[in-house]
């Protein structure tokens, strides 16, 4: 009945246990990613207008000439570092509440999916290549048109769109952890389904789960700053890091840096989560299996 426990520590060697400040990913992950995230946790502090004050005095200030507005004012002179910080708490809550979301609906499918097989196994598994084959873009523009957008609607497209991923890697994991010989034996002991299930195949497969929700939170910000972009996300009267590509666009020539900031702030927060993926994946599995 031990065995869960050791096949767990089999998988990454000593040296790989200990001190995690030696790696670079994981020094330059945690330093983006929690750098970012401090900051737009901290906005309402920095920031209690929410972004919204105008300046019309100052409108299109060029970034680094005033202390008043460090990274310059857009068109109607609101401020352009606050408007990125109160925007990335759109952002982030869209890629993180949906991975959640997301990932709890896949797993709970792929378990029950990989441990009973048989017919659950066929109908979920048929269900899952259906929604695989139906083009990504149709689904998004489909599920918009009809419910509309919104930060709810993102969100739930998002769940919906993605749980698969999660259902189909629990799936596989869960066939081949069935059959290892600890689970047999905890099997001719007489442990119920659920109790297999939460203590000896979850802990068995939780880590590739783990990397695929780091990596999907950044894809995620990416989606939802691109339906934004295109006018498909959130309501354009919050501000969003995809709302401000789009309101910069047309002043590329004399406003750049209405746009920049905000891709800045995207491409270094999913580097960041990218690099921690990365980091978790060659933590959990250094033969590179996973």
């Amino acid at each position: 009945m031990q065995a869960s426990a050791v096949d767990l520590s089999q998988k990454t060697p000593r040296g790989m246990r200990t001190m995690p400040w030696r790696s670079l990913e994981f020094i330059l992950g945690v330093l983006l990613t929690g750098t970012m995230v401090a900051l737009v946790l901290l906005s309402p502090l920095l920031f209690p207008e929410g972004g919204s004050a105008m300046d019309l005095g100052a409108r299109l200030t060029r970034p680094f000439t005033t202390w008043a507005h460090p990274l310059g004012a857009d068109p109607l002179g609101r401020d352009v570092l606050a408007r990125v910080l109160v925007g990335g708490r759109i952002s982030l809550l869209v890629g993180f509440v949906s991975v959640l979301g997301a990932s709890l609906i896949g797993i709970t499918i792929g378990l029950i999916a990989g441990y009973y097989r048989g017919f659950w196994d066929m109908l979920l598994m048929r269900c899952v290549d259906v929604q695989l084959a139906l083009p990504f873009i149709l689904i998004a523009l489909t599920f918009i048109s009809i419910l509309g957008g919104g930060l709810f609607n993102i969100i739930l497209f998002m769940v919906i769109s993605q749980w698969v991923q999660f259902a189909r890697l629990v799936r596989g994991m869960v066939l081949q952890v069935r059959e290892r010989e600890f689970v047999q034996a905890a099997r001719a002991f007489g442990v119920r389904d659920l109790a297999m299930v939460r203590h000896h195949i979850l802990p068995n497969i939780i880590g590739p789960v783990i990397i695929l929700m780091t990596l999907n939170v950044g894809n995620n910000i990416l989606l939802e700053s691109s339906l934004t972009f295109l006018g498909l996300g959130v309501d354009p009267l919050i501000p969003s890091w995809g709302g401000m590509l789009a309101d910069g666009r047309t002043y590329m020539q004399t406003g750049w840096w209405i746009s920049v900031f905000p891709g800045v702030a995207i491409m270094l927060t999913v580097l960041g989560l990218n690099l921690l993926g990365d980091w978790l994946r060659d933590r959990l599995d250094p033969t590179g299996k996973l």
